[in-house]
């Protein structure tokens, strides 16, 4: 896969909505998790491992949503993969950008 892709103006910002969406989805997940964890909580262990949990899921958040335009092919590919992307939110990447997200689901369908 190529990492030195240019992106103009109006691919930046296609992207970043994109990439904004899907964050929000993905923050909305785990905020609704959260919210039925603490709800089931009942001793002072659950509270100490949802603790734990939302660090995990913290980290793992922050690795998979890296905006950097040389990574975004991935993360975009990685976050429809994941379903926190619709694949619709990316029309107005060029047609290279688009194919190089399809190669990687295909990539990663095989696995």
């Amino acid at each position: 896969m190529s990492f030195d892709m240019k992106w103009s103006s109006s691919e930046k910002k296609v992207a970043r909505s994109a990439f904004d969406k899907a964050l929000e989805v993905a923050l909305s997940k785990t905020l609704a998790e959260f919210k039925r964890k603490a709800s089931d909580a009942a001793t002072f262990s659950d509270m100490w491992e949802i603790e734990d949990h939302l660090r995990q899921q913290r980290r793992n958040l922050e690795q998979m949503f890296d905006y950097r335009y040389s990574q975004l092919i991935v993360v975009f590919g990685s976050l429809i993969r994941d379903g926190y992307l619709d694949e619709k939110l990316l029309v107005g990447l060029s047609q290279d950008k688009r194919e190089e997200i399809s190669r990687f689901l295909s990539w990663h369908a095989r696995e």
